[in-house]
C-alpha cells in the first residue's frame, strides 16, 4: 500500500460496481513500469471492436490545422431535426498520455444523442512526446476552428461547450480560461467529468483512495511527470493557478467518490461558485474514475441521463 493511503473506512459498493472495480484494479497495467508507447499498445490491444453506436445522422473525420501541424477531429451530428444544435468540443481522458478518438467514440455518440448536440472530439497531441501545453493549445485551436465552422455541420457557434473527462476535463477547464483571457471564442458552458484539476497528491481523496480503486496515486504522479516535466506553475496546465476564476462560463462539474482527484474536483466546483460562476456539481458516491465510459454499468446509464440533462440546463434558453 502506498504511503499515506488509508483504508479504514471502506465505502459500501453496489455488487456490480465492486465486481467491475476488482477486475479493473487487478488488470490495469502498472503505468510506472512502462514507456508511453508500450502503454498505448497495451491499451489498444484490450479495446473491444467499435460498434459505431448509437447511430448518428452524420459522422465526419477531419484533419484541421493545429499549432503542431495536422490535428484530427471527429464530428458527430445526432439525429435531430433542429438545424442549429449546441456544439460540444470534447477532450478525451487518458492521463495526457493515451486514448484517442476511437477510445471515446461510444461516449461521444451517447453524449451527442443524449444532450442533443453536435460533438467534436479532438485528437490532441499526447505526452511525453509533446509535453504541456501542447494538448491545451491543440484543444484551444480546435475550439477556434469549431466556432468558425460549426454551422457547416448543423451546430450553433453561439452555443459552444468545452468538455472533457479526466485529463480532458483539465483541458476543458484550462481552455475555458484561455477563451476568457484571449477574448474568445465565447463559451456557453463547460462540462468537467471527474477532471484532473491539479497535481496536489495530499488531498483527502488521494489519501483515502490512492490505491485499490483502479486509478492510483502512483499512476497520477506518473501522468503529471509525462505531461508537465518542467513544472505546473502555468494556468494553461492547472486552472487554479489563474489569478481569478471570475467571468468563466457556467460549469457542470462531475466527480466520483473513489477517484483520487475527487477532492480537487469538488474544491474547483466550490471555487468557481465563490468566483460568481454558475455551477452544477454532482459527486457520485461509491463510483470510480472513468465509470462514465463503461456503459455496461447500470449506474452509468442513469448517471449519463442525469448529466446530459444538467448540460442542457446549463445552456442558454433556445
Amino acid at each position: 500500500m502506498e504511503s499515506g493511503a488509508v483504508r479504514d473506512a471502506e465505502p459500501e459498493l453496489l455488487p456490480e460496481v465492486a465486481a467491475l472495480l476488482a477486475t479493473l484494479d487487478s488488470g490495469f497495467p502498472d503505468v510506472t513500469t512502462l514507456t508511453a508507447p508500450q502503454l498505448r499498445a497495451i491499451i489498444r490491444s484490450r479495446r473491444a471492436p467499435l460498434q459505431w453506436l448509437p447511430a448518428m445522422r452524420e459522422v465526419h473525420n477531419l484533419t484541421v490545422t493545429g499549432p503542431g501541424g495536422a490535428l484530427p477531429i471527429r464530428i458527430y451530428r445526432p439525429r435531430r431535426d433542429a438545424s442549429a444544435l449546441p456544439v460540444i468540443v470534447f477532450a478525451h481522458g487518458g492521463g495526457f498520455v493515451f486514448c484517442d478518438l476511437d477510445s471515446h467514440d461510444e461516449f461521444c455518440r451517447s453524449m451527442a444523442e443524449g444532450v442533443g448536440a453536435v460533438v467534436v472530439s479532438v485528437d490532441y497531441r499526447l505526452a511525453p512526446e509533446h509535453p504541456a501545453p501542447a494538448a491545451h493549445e491543440d484543444m484551444y485551436a480546435a475550439l477556434v476552428w469549431v466556432a468558425e465552422h460549426a454551422a457547416e455541420y448543423g451546430g450553433d457557434p453561439a452555443a459552444l461547450v468545452v468538455a472533457g473527462d479526466s485529463a480532458g476535463g483539465n483541458l476543458a477547464a484550462t481552455v475555458a480560461l484561455a477563451a476568457r483571457d484571449r477574448g474568445g471564442p465565447p463559451i456557453a458552458a463547460q462540462l468537467l467529468l471527474y477532471p484532473v484539476i491539479d497535481d496536489d497528491f495530499d488531498t483527502e481523496s488521494y489519501r483515502r483512495f490512492g490505491t485499490g480503486y483502479y486509478n492510483t496515486a502512483a499512476a497520477m504522479r506518473w501522468y503529471w511527470q509525462q505531461y508537465a516535466p518542467h513544472g505546473t506553475a502555468d494556468p494553461r496546465l492547472i486552472p487554479t493557478r489563474a489569478d481569478s476564476l471570475a467571468g468563466l462560463p457556467p460549469a457542470v462539474v462531475i466527480t466520483a467518490e473513489l477517484d483520487p482527484p475527487c477532492s480537487s474536483g469538488d474544491d474547483y466546483a466550490r471555487l468557481l461558485g465563490a468566483a460568481g460562476v454558475a455551477v452544477s456539481h454532482r459527486r457520485y458516491e461509491g463510483l470510480f474514475h472513468g465509470f462514465l465510459t463503461i456503459p455496461a454499468l447500470s449506474v452509468t446509464r442513469a448517471a449519463r441521463a442525469e448529466i446530459w440533462a444538467m448540460v442542457r440546463a446549463a445552456l442558454p434558453a433556445r
